[in-house]
């Protein structure tokens, strides 16, 4: 998919983990359309940074919710935590 058609086909994907925990992130929520957009509200209400990666919503979208990720994407989703840690440290926060 490229970027043209995610914008017009708005989806959203929400990852949780337990950081002490030994189990991968999880899709906690997804959605398109309305949900996707009140999944994005929820996350700015929260000051959660969101990232925009089609490709990765692609795939992730595949997955049920409450469904841990597969080691194939842990790089990938790895990333998007690393994503988050450092925009949360850059903000002054701790999450």
């Amino acid at each position: 998919m490229n970027p043209k058609e995610y914008k017009m086909r708005k989806e959203a994907i929400a990852l949780t983990y337990d950081r002490n925990g030994k189990d991968a992130p999880y899709i906690s929520a997804k959605g398109q359309g309305f949900i996707a957009e009140n999944i994005l509200e929820r996350a700015k209400e929260h000051n959660i940074p969101i990232q925009e990666d089609p490709s990765l919503i692609e795939l992730l979208g595949k997955l049920n919710i409450n469904e841990q990720i597969p080691e194939e994407l842990y790089q990938a989703v790895a990333e998007v935590f690393a994503f988050v840690y450092k925009t949360d440290q850059l903000a002054g926060g701790k999450k």
